[in-house]
């Protein structure tokens, strides 16, 4: 029998264009998704991909996971699901807890055990830099950036990336990890910056604007993540790290002035409309004030950079 992937999560976001991304690259090739289908996930995503078998269960559930790795002589696994708005982490925590640690905890030990066998295999854990804290106004996270997670939802990631090394160290299971900074692009929730302040300028709403709106954040477009997700799980060592960013810090505000006179250009309306639904709020708890990437690692070992520009990858986002 063939040997098929697993991706977990791989109706939401970055998962659902991973799966694109996959089946485009390697036709005939057998895609198991595993999606619990919450709030955030659409199976819509998947519409018209052929070789995708969508499985709606839960990550926590190791029998499922079992049986999914044991009849398709899974090999590899990426592993997006997770938990992923800090608001939600900040006023319900607990779904973090379960989804990023627990979830993750069933993966490893279920791929640890039937990995033993006659099949061996290789696991992707799909991280954040948000482990790593915030940053001054100078600085970027790399690999060996110190953890210091400020929100529950970057702390419950943290755990998770700390899970699947160790089980790597201790197991000797083939593991690798990517930090990525903020992806954008196609198939985003709209609770996300990007999504939410399309809709509202949209519609003429008001855009919220945390604090100052002077937080800073490296954003990535989630095809060339995606891209970069490939290249580690094809060419990374055993047990590494990888850092994955855009090389592209912009303020909240300067962002959101971008996206403004995108819109009014794509709505054919006068410059000016959509910046003035800008609206300062009340900054929210533990909000890191500086997020940057340094991309050294995967840049000289594994020869992957972005290809995106970030204005040409607002406007695909827009359109």
């Amino acid at each position: 029998m063939s040997k098929a992937i697993l991706v977990t999560g791989g109706a939401g976001f970055i998962g659902s264009n991973f799966v694109h991304h996959w089946i485009a690259r390697h036709p005939g090739e057998k895609v198991i998704v595993l999606d619990l289908l919450t709030y955030a996930a659409d199976a819509r995503q998947l519409d018209g991909l052929t070789d995708v078998e969508l499985v709606i269960g839960d990550i926590q559930d190791s029998d499922l996971v079992r049986r999914l790795l044991e009849k398709n002589r899974v090999a590899s696994i990426f592993h997006f699901a997770a938990e992923s708005h800090v608001d939600r982490s900040i006023s319900g925590p607990a779904a973090f807890i379960q989804t990023n640690i627990l979830g993750t905890f069933t993966l490893l030990e279920v791929a640890r055990d039937v990995w033993a066998g006659d099949l061996s295999g290789r696991f992707l854990h799909v991280s954040t830099d948000e482990v790593f804290g915030s940053l001054g106004e100078t600085g970027k996270f790399s690999e060996t950036t110190p953890y210091a997670p400020n929100s529950p939802y970057s702390a419950s990631k943290a755990a998770s990336d700390h899970l699947v090394r160790a089980y790597h160290h201790t197991y000797g299971l083939e593991v690798v990890t990517t930090n990525c900074s903020n992806n954008y692009g196609p198939r985003q929730h709209p609770e996300k910056l990007i999504p939410l302040a399309i809709s509202r300028m949209r519609n003429l709403q008001p855009v919220p604007v945390y604090g100052d709106g002077q937080n800073v954040r490296d954003w990535l477009f989630v095809e060339d993540h995606c891209e970069a997700i490939e290249r580690v799980m094809e060419s990374g060592k055993p047990g590494e790290t990888y850092c994955v960013g855009g090389d592209n810090e912009w303020k909240n505000l300067d962002l959101l002035n971008l996206l403004a006179d995108l819109m009014d250009q794509e709505l054919k309306r006068e410059i000016g409309t959509s910046r003035g639904l800008l609206t300062f709020v009340q900054d929210r708890a533990g909000h890191d004030r500086r997020y940057a990437i340094n991309a050294g690692k995967i840049h000289a070992e594994l020869g992957w950079r972005p290809r995106e520009s970030f204005e040409s990858g607002l406007r695909k986002t827009v359109r």
